[in-house]
Formats: structure tokens, sequence, C-alpha cells
């Protein structure tokens, strides 16, 4: 039998977490706290403690629903086209059980209070992948978590700063605090490390969610690329004495002396600099490859052992070494100093970079462009122009050294500068922080995390099965100047079978042959096939007033293969034919039958 005090714990956290184990139908069996600090993380965090807790539950549901049911490993040595199928079913699981914890915690928000995704991770092609790899089931700019009348408020609001011309960031933000509304912003990747859940790899996977207690200064759904130069603040404190001025656009040499003057006696090869590698990668990290390889520092590849014990992967991941950045000394006493260089896709960006208020670490960024054609140092320069002016295109190709530039480039450097200014993105500057990206600069963050995997940067062990319906899935939570590790014990409260549907999108239940006509229906199956559609077709919406509509012609079949296509299109004219006062709200249009 556990102590008393650990008797108590758990029933605590059962207490505050219950709309979130209830909707998953978990037991909670055992919780374990490891504190880096006196303090429970809720006495530094900026929400009540249930919901920082709740947050941490969410994330680790959804670990646990993704790896239980996500398909880890089923696109492993399989071509292409199945391998993107397996990677858009396993971010449709954890956008979804992530989505559903949402919705049950906030129903304990205060009464003034909502939350709304700013960043989302999921709409844009990877480097080296193909554009219909890019539209993959996420949280997206605008989804409202609040009491059902308050998320009536600020959805109407959110759909005229979508809609209407002129409605700026500013005017929804001032209107919502002048109703005395509450709105809390949220960057979100659910699942983190995509494809190297669909191949089985045994390190990396894990769902991110990161609460800001005001909306991010994003008008619309914005996704690109960020540089990003991330060093232990110890180093930034450095250059500070020195008077250098130490962010992205600072050449690496002087860094370097910055370290070594931050860390006296370091040895350069002990200079480990995380980056993105890989060959798709050359054309724009390779100059910056070269610049910290001739100042004898090391380049950290595929393999290289943490201090953890594990093997890091330098693929895909830009978020998790984040929690690596400091200095360490191995066993003969000589200082090791890891930092990050490179870039980040934009919502991971902001995630790491906000860290920065949780870690003791310095965050820098700017802007890229979605183009993998020029090196790093020129993206800064040429994101940073205006691409209204007469001389734009002579000065893309200044900013790139002289070297000749097509037209159809420079069109698309200036479609892309043109996208961040209508997304109210912070254009025109050399480098950028966190704070340009809040309207209050007294800002704070609650980062939660969920391990699906193990993670080599921390050492985090990954959800593990302790017995028969019994499974172990560990959690971070951070706020400012504090943070904690969380291992929750699960007992499902289902038979494996039936837990599956508990964690499982409806649509992907009918997309999988369950039969609609035969379910019964339930009110909640109008919410849920709105958020749904939502998560997964996103780019196929057209919000009209209340109504939605669904364009199955804005749907590329190597995203969503024809047969399913007419399956969703099958189902919601059942509902709406059969359930109209629930369904009167969806509308279909756009051919769905095969090509022949």
């Amino acid at each position: 039998m556990q102590p008393i005090d650990k008797r108590n714990l758990v029933a605590q956290w059962a207490f505050d977490t219950r709309p979130v184990l209830l909707r998953f139908h978990l037991w909670l069996e055992d919780v374990e706290l490891e504190r880096a600090q006196p303090e429970p993380v809720s006495a530094h965090a900026f929400t009540p403690r249930g919901i920082a807790r709740c947050l941490a539950m969410t994330s680790a549901a959804t670990a646990l629903g993704t790896r239980l049911f996500g398909g880890f490993g089923e696109g492993a040595g399989k071509d292409k086209a199945t391998l993107n199928q397996v990677k858009k079913s396993a971010d449709a699981i954890s956008a979804y059980v992530m989505s559903e914890g949402l919705w049950h915690l906030t129903r304990t928000l205060p009464e003034n209070h909502a939350i709304m995704v700013s960043l989302g991770e999921g709409l844009m092609p990877k480097a080296g992948e193909t554009p219909e790899m890019g539209a993959n089931p996420l949280l997206g700019f605008g989804r409202v978590y609040a009491r059902p009348e308050v998320a009536r408020v600020v959805d109407r609001r959110v759909r005229r700063l979508l809609n209407e011309p002129g409605h700026t960031f500013e005017q929804f933000y001032g209107w919502l605090q002048g109703r005395g509304i509450t709105l809390w912003g949220a960057a979100v990747d659910t699942l983190e490390n995509t494809s190297r859940f669909a191949e089985g790899k045994a390190t990396g996977p894990m769902s991110v969610f990161h609460l800001f207690d005001s909306p991010l200064v994003l008008s619309r759904p914005y996704e690109s690329y960020m540089g990003c130069l991330t060093v232990p603040r110890r180093v930034a404190e450095a250059a500070d004495r020195v008077s250098l001025l130490l962010d992205y656009r600072t050449p690496r040499a002087q860094v370097t002396r910055a370290i070594e003057s931050a860390y006296p006696g370091v040895k350069r090869e002990n200079i480990h600099v995380w980056t993105l590698r890989g060959k798709s990668r050359v054309g724009r990290l390779g100059e910056l490859w070269g610049e910290w390889s001739a100042l004898g520092v090391h380049l950290v590849e595929e393999g290289w052992k943490a201090p953890s014990g594990f093997e890091v992967f330098t693929d895909s991941g830009t978020y998790a070494p984040t929690f690596l950045i400091g200095s360490w000394a191995d066993d003969s006493g000589d200082t090791h100093v890891f930092l990050c260089d490179g870039y980040a896709a934009t919502a991971e960006a902001m995630q790491a970079s906000s860290l920065a208020e949780v870690l003791d670490v310095d965050a820098s960024m700017t802007l890229f462009s979605p183009s993998f054609d020029f090196p790093c140092s020129s993206e800064g320069r040429l994101m940073a122009l205006d691409p209204d002016r007469p001389d734009f295109a002579q000065r893309v190709c200044e900013a790139l050294g002289g070297r000749d530039v097509d037209a159809g480039q420079v069109v698309s450097y200036a479609a892309a500068i043109r996208e961040a200014k209508a997304c109210n993105v912070p254009t025109g500057r050399s480098a950028l922080r966190p704070d340009d990206f809040v309207p209050a600069k007294n800002w704070r963050v609650l980062a939660a995390t969920g391990y699906i995997c193990d993670d080599p940067y921390t050492g985090t062990e990954g959800v593990t099965r302790v017995g028969d319906g019994i499974y172990r899935v560990t959690t971070r939570l951070a706020a400012h100047q504090a943070s904690s590790r969380i291992a929750f014990t699960f007992r499902l409260m289902e038979p494996l079978d039936r837990a599956r549907h508990v964690f499982s999108p409806l649509l992907v239940r009918f997309m999988s042959g369950v039969d609609h006509t035969t379910r019964p229906v339930k009110i909640s199956d109008s919410g849920r096939i709105r958020n749904e559609l939502q998560t997964m077709f996103s780019q196929a919406l057209e919000h009209d007033g209340e109504t939605i509509r669904l364009h199955f012609d804005r749907l590329d079949e190597n995203v969503v293969p024809r047969e399913k296509q007419a399956t969703i299109r099958k189902v919601l004219e059942w509902y709406r034919a059969n359930h109209p006062v629930w369904f009167d709200w969806i509308e279909v249009s756009g051919v769905t039958t095969p090509r022949i």
C-alpha cells in the first residue's frame, strides 16, 4: 500500500485533472514528481493550479493516445506515399486528443477567460518533402477553447479578424480587453518529429503545448521558417560586458569569443553546436556549417551521445535540444558548452525561444522564407526588405552578394514578405526576440511537454507499458524560473480495442469502415465533427458566419484519397439530412467522384 502522503498526492492530482481523466477513461494509479525548485510549478504560473495540472495531464494523454493508437512504426520501410498517410493518421490522433483535452479542461476556466491557438505546426512541407506532405492535421490559428458563452463571443471576433479587410490585431485584442475578456494564446505542435514516429524510431516524438498569458500578435494562420540562435544566458551576459550585440546576425567568430569569455579555458572542440543536418539542407545551412567548422568547434553529428547517454539525431526536432543548452563538466573535469543554431519552423522557433523565460538561455530569431534556395545569412537580409520599393529586385541581388537572381525568385521573395506582413508578423528587422510576438512586454509562458518516446536531451523516458492496460507517461511542466518532471501511471478503464475509440476522431473511425448509420448519434457529435473538420481539413474550409462549407475540390487526393473523400461526403450529408437541427452548420461542395 502507498504511504499516506503519496495517496493524498495521487488523490489531489486526480481531483484537479478529473475533466481530462474522465474524458479519456483513465484511472490515475500513481504520480511521481521531480521539481527543480521547492514549490510546485503552479505557484509560478499565471494559470490557476487546476488548469496548469490539466495541461500537464492533457499532454500526457496526448502522448499515450498517440503512442498506442497513432500507428507507431507503421511507415517503416514503406514508400513515400504510404509513409505520408501514416504521418497524417498519427497527426490526426495527436491533434484530436490534444483538442479534446483542451475542450474539457477549459470548462473550468475562469468565466471571462479563453484560450486561442495562435501558432500551429503542420500545414507546411518541410525540407525535402513534396507539397502535399505539408497538409497535415493540426490545431491551427483561431481555434478557441472556453466556456460556451465566451467561446462564441471570441470566435465571432476571430472570424472578423480573418475575413474583414482592414480589421487589425490591435482592434481585435483591444475589443476583447475593453469587454473584460482575457485571451491566452497558444503555440502548438501536437506531434513533434512525426516522421520519426511513423518510422518507429526510439527517440524524439513528443507533444508540445505552450500557453502565453496573452495572444501572439498574429492576425491569421502563418507558417514558414525562422533562423534561430540560442545560447546560454551566461554567453549573452559576457557579450554585454564587451558591448557586443549578440543575436542571429552576429558573426559566429564573435559568438565563439563570447563563449570563451563566459567559460574561460573551454576547449573549442568542447563547444557543441547543434543544427539540423542532411543533404536537403546544404543550400541553406552549408555556409553556416563551414563557418563553425573553421572555428574548430564541434558540429553535433547524428549519433553523438548527450550527457544523458542517449544518441541525438539531427534530421529533425529543433525544440527539444533547447533543454540541453548550457554547460557541464566531463569525468576529467573539462568544461563542455552546448548551443543551438540554424533554423526551425515558425511554431517550433517561437516555442523554443520562449523557453528563454523558463531556462537560463538567450534566444534570437530572424525571418526566413519557405524556399531553400539561398544560405541563411542571405535569407535574413532578404526577408527584411520592402517588396513595394521600385528597386526591390536590385536589393535582392545586393542581399545575395551580387549573384544573379531570376524574376521568379524575386517574385517568390516578395510574396513571402507580403504574406508575413499580412499575418502581422514583425518584419523589416534584422533580428527578433520572443517579446516581438507578444503585445504585453511583461509576458509569461507555461510549457507542457508529453514524451511519446525517449528524449536524448533530458534523458526523459517515453511512454512505457508497466502491465496489462497500465502505462507510465512522463511530462514536463515549466513556467518562469520553475519546472518539474511528472510521471503519471495510468490504467485504461476500457479494453485496448474499445480504448482506441476513446482516443480516435469520429471521422477517422468512419473512414476506417465504421458504419455511421448504426452508431447511436449524440448531440456532442456535432461539436466533435466540427472540431475534427477544422483539425484535418482546414485548407478546404470556408467560414460564412456560423456556416462551415467544405470544398472537396480543394483537397489533394494525395493528401486525402478519393475513396476517403467520398466517405466523408456521405457521412456529412447523412448527418445533415437525418439530424438537421444539430448539423445545419455544415455544407459540402466540390467533386469527390474518382477520376477516370
